[in-house]
């Protein structure tokens, strides 16, 4: 049966049980001459099924939510001050570096997108009305309204594949007399962050079996199946007393072939950019020397330490801590994890932060589409600072800061104040959601180019051409350009989600995280099957080295 085969949804569950998870399985059908979308009509009896793109699991009984279930929407904090971002003229690497800088520099090229003025895409705005509605249908299909139950976007969903909650029956083996609120807590930042680290593009070839039932799971969810596997068994761990941490000695004596083996990947099974996923893990050792964010024995999470301790942090009736002391640990605190080759000021390295010819430039800017390093100078020319011509994403910093809260929020009852700094992830299947359904259209001069890096990519690997599409390296003009409006566009499709869905919403509000959860990343993901039934990949391919995608 094909995904998006009309079939009978999972049963409910027992009266006395919890609700499940919801269901991500596709019945939508997309008719390509009308741009019209058409949606189910049932959307009752709901069970975790978030299957990836070839997955041969299927919905299974429905299992208890844990304590990382929504409790109610966007829950009203007392106002926190948040400190400001560094001044770019004074500082312009910590500004780079800063959450807030993500989306004020997007929405400089986002403003040239709404006007089709990209270097490298067609802009057509009327198709972004076909967009939102698809994404509000997939909320309807897939939620009962008001959509409280949606949660934001967080790894820890990709655990429930297969209608299974693994993190809940994890939680379950560890008996609360052995193991308190604030241990339980810190084993989950400690697998999340790796499991989010390795999350990355898996590539076409690669699946991951389960060692605990046997079925085979793809790309996000397999991977974060197999680190959980990885987790249990003590792989990242260097402590005699607890096999379920990660930490600094463990991450030590990680290998490619280690993590290869934890992984099944093997000739035929091969996970693209396997040695930088390892490169970064063992990178990530050596960050975790840092005793002020990971304690004396360099464990992740030890962060929950630093962060309750916080100056910043306030304690009363609720724990709430502002967003800025998160980010800066991460941001921070793992700096020494990314490729000496990242885009860097003097000799401040910015992460996933790169050049772009539709940002303002200096004088003497790069002609050529793939940018050379950034030069270590501060220096302006025609009243154009160097910085400007910088685009920041931060993606998998985003995606560790969604992911990181969900144990604290849930098990520590913290409250972050500023989750709205945060922004849409720039990564292929948000953006090849608004490429799939028309709204950006690759130019014909880079599209040839694209193909022709595919073509090489293929003879390059051996790996044989199914469905051809554009391929660049992620610091090419097209992909931050790509990235920079779909930032942009994310925000917007927030906004225009919450005008179509007022009704249901009943005076309520779905946040950005989950309407990525529940709308954009799925909705992505599912036209990309509409489009390429054989690979399920995006509209354009990403050649990368397994640390940014």
């Amino acid at each position: 049966m094909g995904l998006f085969s009309r079939r009978d949804k999972a049963p409910k569950a027992a009266a006395d049980d919890q609700p499940a998870l919801a269901s991500s399985q596709s019945k939508t059908s997309l008719t390509s001459a009308s741009s019209s979308i058409v949606t189910p009509i049932n959307t009752s009896s709901r069970v975790i099924n978030r299957t990836s793109a070839g997955t041969t699991s299927t919905a299974g009984p429905g299992t208890p939510l844990t304590p990382f279930s929504p409790t109610g929407m966007n829950p009203t904090l007392p106002k926190v001050d948040m400190p400001r971002p560094p001044d770019p003229q004074l500082d312009p690497a910590g500004y780079l570096r800063s959450l807030s800088a993500v989306r004020e520099r997007c929405q400089i090229l986002w403003s040239k997108a709404l006007k089709n003025d990209l270097r490298h895409f067609d802009v057509d705005m009327r198709k972004f009305p076909d967009v939102v509605s698809f994404v509000a249908n997939i909320i309807k299909r897939d939620y009962d309204a008001p959509f409280t139950t949606i949660p934001p976007h967080g790894r820890y969903q990709h655990f429930g594949v297969g209608g299974r909650d693994r993190i809940a029956h994890l939680l379950a083996t560890w008996p609360e007399d052995m193991v308190d609120n604030t241990e339980k807590c810190k084993r989950m930042i400690d697998l999340f962050l790796v499991s989010v680290l390795l999350d990355a593009g898996a590539g076409t070839k690669w699946s991951y079996k389960s060692v605990e039932n046997g079925r085979v799971y793809r790309r996000s969810e397999g991977i974060a199946v197999a680190t959980l596997d990885m987790f249990k068994t003590g792989l990242f761990s260097g402590s005699p007393a607890n096999k379920y941490q990660v930490d600094k000695e463990g991450l030590r004596q990680l290998t490619v072939e280690k993590l290869a083996q934890g992984l099944q990947s093997t000739p035929g099974n091969e996970m693209a950019g396997l040695e930088g996923r390892a490169q970064l893990l063992i990178r990530l050792s050596e960050a975790l020397n840092n005793t002020e964010y990971f304690g004396e024995d360099g464990r992740p999470g030890n962060m929950l330490d630093h962060i309750l301790s916080h100056p910043s942090t306030q304690a009363s009736s609720v724990i709430i801590v502002p967003l800025t002391v998160l980010w800066n640990v991460l941001m921070d605190g793992l700096a020494p994890i990314w490729p000496p080759s990242r885009t860097a000021i003097n000799g401040v390295s910015l992460g996933d932060a790169w050049p772009c010819s539709s940002m303002p430039q200096p004088a003497q800017s790069p002609t050529s589409p793939t940018f050379s390093p950034f030069p270590n100078t501060t220096g302006q020319s025609n009243g154009i600072a160097p910085w400007e011509s910088i685009l920041p994403f931060h993606k998998l910093t985003q995606w560790l800061t969604y992911s990181l809260m969900q144990p604290m929020q849930s098990i520590m009852k913290i409250q972050f104040a500023g989750q709205e700094l945060l922004t849409g992830l720039p990564e292929y299947r948000n953006g090849g959601l608004f490429i799939d359904m028309g709204v950006m259209t690759l130019k014909p001069e880079d599209q040839e180019r694209g193909l022709q890096h595919y073509a090489e990519y293929c003879q390059r690997t051996g790996t044989k051409a199914v469905e051809v599409a554009p391929m660049f390296e992620p610091s090419d003009d097209v992909i931050v350009e790509w990235r920079g409006a779909t930032v942009g566009f994310l925000d917007m499709l927030a906004l225009e989600v919450n005008r179509v869905l007022k009704a249901e919403l009943a005076g309520g509000e779905l946040s950005l995280a989950q309407v990525l959860e529940a709308g954009s990343w799925k909705g992505g993901r599912e036209i990309a099957e509409v489009s390429r039934p054989n690979t399920k990949e995006p509209p354009i391919l990403i050649d990368s080295d397994g640390t940014v995608f």
